[in-house]
């Protein structure tokens, strides 16, 4: 058994509970209340929570409060409320919910290589599923190996990745020389490392490249780990990294049919500081406003990046052969291509997953124990 209540005090707005190892835990009254697991607060069949929490006044306070046995190893805080409501909290739930849990996520330079993965066993094991992907949270890219050639077998990964988040332009995107092309893919030319539809405010969080066939010279792929570089860059430059966290960048892409246009930061943090996105994409980069205040400090900043992004020693070259599909985190992980140098025929597909779906079947096999 983990640490227990000694004692529970109440104060201002929270119940502050003493644990037998001297650790202190406030435990705001609303949250206690808003918290509750009973049946009439929830929805027994769904766990959904029915309870809001206006139906109590704002200056909540319980009427008693109390310690008692719940199970063998376990003990809960039992709450009478003045509407004559009762909730009881159990202390090792209450323990779960102290520390956030993280992913760990692992950063690497040109020296990496994505690990493979058999095409086969991923759909149909699901330990083989969860291995994969374990590995593709952490490091934001594998390869799928002895997958299909037929056009249009991404629809396949649906069952391990989630529903294809469609965007403007083809569903599943051809990619191969095509004079009438409507972005640098569609050229023999190199392609820098980038991520797609920076031109979205929420650009795709999984990328899927399928190669269906490769008979030409050069053409190797490349992937970069943005996160990685932006945190030597946190750590190395501060000021730089701020800047690519407040300036608007426009980024756009179109074609004959369509347009895709969006300005936001090259970076984005979530609330506790965390590195949520990079958007770099030269091709598509648009002109920032001459009126933007700190344009000198960002372009002394996005030269940075440029210069760490295309540094040969964090790009990782390998080549993808027909029956290869390469997974990438598209807010993570930058992809591009060598030159093509000879017209043999290359086709590949590629479509886009979202990252929480992904994240989530990990966590229904877990949960399932399937995995």
């Amino acid at each position: 058994m983990g640490a227990s209540i000694s004692s529970l005090a109440q104060n201002g707005d929270a119940l502050t509970a003493v644990w037998s190892d001297g650790e202190r835990t406030d435990l705001p009254y609303l949250w206690l209340r808003d918290n509750c697991g009973c049946g009439e607060c929830c929805v027994e069949q769904t766990t959904e929570k029915r309870f809001h929490v206006f139906r109590v006044p704002s200056d909540l306070r319980p009427s008693t409060v109390d310690i008692e046995a719940a199970g063998s190893d376990d003990e809960a805080i039992s709450i009478a409320w003045p509407d004559g409501h009762h909730t009881r909290h159990r202390s090792s739930d209450i323990r779960g919910l102290l520390s956030r849990p993280r992913l760990e996520l692992q950063y690497w330079d040109g020296q990496f290589q994505p690990r493979r993965f058999n095409y086969q066993r991923f759909l149909a094991d699901d330990s083989a599923a969860a291995e994969l992907i374990e590995e593709f949270l952490r490091t934001g890219v594998c390869v799928l190996v002895d997958a299909p050639t037929e056009p249009d077998s991404l629809e396949e990964l649906a069952v391990r990745l989630g529903p294809i988040r469609e965007v403007l332009f083809e569903r599943i995107h051809n990619v191969k020389l095509d004079p009438k092309g409507y972005n640098i893919a569609h050229t023999a030319l190199a392609v820098g490392v980038h991520n797609d539809f920076t031109s979205y405010t929420w650009p795709p969080s999984v990328q899927a490249l399928h190669m269906l066939v490769n008979e030409c010279e050069g053409g190797a792929s490349t992937v970069v780990d943005g996160f990685g570089l932006l945190e030597a860059l946190r750590s190395e430059h501060p000021d730089k990294f701020d800047v690519l966290c407040s300036v608007q960048v426009p980024f756009r892409i179109f074609s004959d049919e369509y347009e895709c246009y969006a300005a936001n930061p090259m970076v984005d943090l979530d609330s506790d500081g965390e590195i949520r996105m990079i958007r770099f994409n030269t091709a598509q980069m648009q002109a920032v406003p001459l009126s933007e205040p700190r344009l000198g400090e960002f372009y002394a900043a996005y030269h940075e990046l440029s210069s760490r992004v295309n540094d040969p020693g964090a790009q990782v070259t390998f080549r993808l052969e027909g029956g290869m599909i390469l997974l990438c985190a598209g807010h993570r992980v930058l992809h591009g291509r060598t030159e093509m140098v000879s017209n043999g025929a290359r086709h590949l597909q590629d479509a886009y997953f979202e990252h929480d779906n992904v994240r989530t079947h990990l966590r229904l096999l877990r949960r399932t124990g399937r995995a």
